[in-house]
């Protein structure tokens, strides 16, 4: 969910050196293979007593945090639902920008009751699946996104388990997430990402679109035990899953109290 930016926090973990290089709002066309494994693995290292050390808890934490969060578009922007239809219109040019190849099938990761399956998706492809752990939001997703005004395409399956679990079995034109791998630990988060790669379709894209922070840091919030990270820290991950990053665009028109929010499009390497 969007989050607002507060006083300095209580518990920041740094996790990337001064020499890494910073890019924001272009389009990257050039891949830097400089050894993107090693910076990853210096940041995993620095990171991981932050959240790998007690992974069940941190887990466990979030888990019941969400269960108490009501099953609305509002629960799910965390009492901002008055920014859905800003952060829709800016998703909708983004993936105008990447122009997806193929229309057919897309997966929203972390999709809670469906608010992006069901406004950004759906009009897009033919079949939407999701993934979402917690029952309440699911049921919810099978109704909102099953409603007689739902155009164009509609809603495949739904994965009732956690991103650090999922693994896709299909071949997925569009691979989405959002405000959601701040859940994930550092080593979960690498682990997803290369297990997305291998349900990406010949010329799919990945895209994650989430909260950063303006430092070098990583900022734990304790209330729904998430993280939010750094830019960088995603190009360096996604990196070293075996990604190449395609466009890389901040959301515009969003509240100045909010963090920055990045969208990342990206396609394995391997691809053209």
């Amino acid at each position: 969910m969007p989050l607002t930016e507060g006083p300095a926090p209580e518990k920041c973990v740094n996790t990337l050196k001064d020499e890494m290089d910073s890019s924001e709002d272009k389009e990257c066309t050039q891949e830097n293979r400089n050894g993107p494994e090693s910076k990853v693995a210096d940041a995993v290292a620095i990171s991981s007593d932050a959240s790998n050390a007690q992974e069940p808890k941190f887990y466990g934490k979030a888990q019941k945090y969400w269960s108490g969060v009501p099953a609305t578009v509002n629960g799910m922007l965390g009492g901002m639902g008055y920014i859905s239809a800003t952060d829709i219109q800016g998703s909708n040019n983004f993936l105008r920008e990447i122009r997806v190849p193929g229309n057919k099938l897309a997966l929203d990761c972390g999709a809670g009751i469906g608010r992006i399956t069901r406004h950004l998706l759906i009009p897009r492809f033919h079949c939407v699946d999701l993934v979402e752990q917690d029952p309440a939001f699911a049921n919810k997703a099978r109704e909102y996104c099953t409603t007689e005004n739902t155009p164009v395409g509609s809603l495949g399956e739904i994965y009732n388990v956690g991103l650090q679990k999922f693994t896709p079995t299909k071949k997925y034109d569009l691979i989405w997430s959002q405000w959601v791998l701040g859940h994930l630990t550092e080593l979960d988060l690498i682990d997803f990402f290369r297990r997305i790669r291998q349900g990406l379709a010949p010329g799919a894209f990945f895209v994650l679109k989430e909260n950063v922070t303006k430092s070098k840091e990583i900022i734990v919030d304790d209330e729904d035990s998430s993280v939010t990270r750094p830019l960088e820290h995603y190009d360096i991950s996604l990196k070293a899953a075996g990604f190449r990053i395609v466009r890389k665009v901040r959301q515009q028109n969003f509240p100045k109290d909010l963090y920055p929010v990045y969208m990342i499009a990206c396609k394995p390497l391997s691809s053209a």
